[in-house]
């Protein structure tokens, strides 16, 4: 196989794991590339994120990491998260697991496909998220106003600190800790959770990526729309963003590990 190799950058422990891992799939067999950061940081040369290619993209970092290369990958081929954070939810191997899983699968594995969603605003698109769309005001305290408009018909108005349109990857993440429910990963749709709704009657929905899914946003303040905390782009007054399935899903290869011992194992400690 072909593969590359992505580390964080800010952990010296890290970056010398990943220089071994290199030097172990090369014994393997397999042909290895270093992305062009993590090559800089070793002293060596590499390719830079948009030019990334081959059988797999292994990650070695926490979810911010992942996130990270998939948000910068031009064309998406499957990622492998080797978990070097805290949760590491998209990283699903742990350093000292992964010689087993390469040697378990020297001629290939299974792929995982993630939806992600294509966010545009006043018809200019802005970009793809694998975790979520955040909508929020750039002056602390001050609230927004929402609308929701679901196949042309309004669905929801609700004032909030923000809004979160989130995956169903995203579910365990930001949307989570702010009271979204857990959503099974082979679901496709749009979860919406406001952040800190003025109304109690304000709750999540989950709205099927068939339909048309519009959001106003009806306010004087200054917003802002974030997505997968990688790149932040200001909105006009009175902006309707408008939310896609995207064209391109994020790939995982798939370690054999089921979704619901994650959660129990990284979000329950059963």
């Amino acid at each position: 196989m072909k593969i590359v190799l992505v580390s964080r950058l800010d952990e010296a422990d890290a970056l010398r794991y990943t220089a071994s891992l290199a030097r172990e799939l090369e014994e393997m067999g397999h042909e290895v590339a270093l992305e062009e950061g993590t090559a800089e940081h070793l002293g060596e040369g590499g390719i830079p994120f948009e030019e990334i290619a081959g059988d797999l993209v292994v990650v070695v970092g926490g979810d911010g990491s992942v996130l990270l290369t998939v948000h910068q990958m031009k064309k998406q081929i499957p990622v492998l998260g080797i978990n070097w954070g805290e949760v590491g939810f998209l990283a699903d191997l742990e350093p000292d697991e992964a010689g087993a899983f390469f040697a378990d699968h020297m001629d290939g594995f299974r792929v995982e496909s993630r939806m992600r969603v294509s966010l545009a605003v006043n018809g200019r698109p802005l970009g793809d998220a694998l975790n979520e769309g955040l909508v929020v005001t750039d002056r602390p305290a001050k609230m927004l106003r929402f609308g929701v408009y679901v196949d042309g018909t309004p669905a929801e108005r609700f004032r909030a600190d923000g809004l979160l349109v989130s995956t169903p990857t995203g579910s365990t993440a930001y949307a989570m800790s702010a009271g979204g429910p857990i959503v099974d990963p082979q679901i496709e749709g749009f979860l919406l959770v406001p952040l800190a709704p003025y109304m109690l009657s304000s709750r999540p929905h989950l709205i099927s990526t068939h339909r048309a899914l519009e959001i106003t946003l009806e306010t004087e303040k200054p917003a802002h729309l974030v997505i997968d905390g990688q790149s932040t782009f200001e909105l006009a007054k009175e902006s309707t963003l408008t939310v896609k399935k995207s064209e391109q899903p994020a790939l995982f290869a798939h370690t054999g590990k089921p979704f619901f011992e994650k959660v129990n194992h990284k979000l329950r400690n059963l």
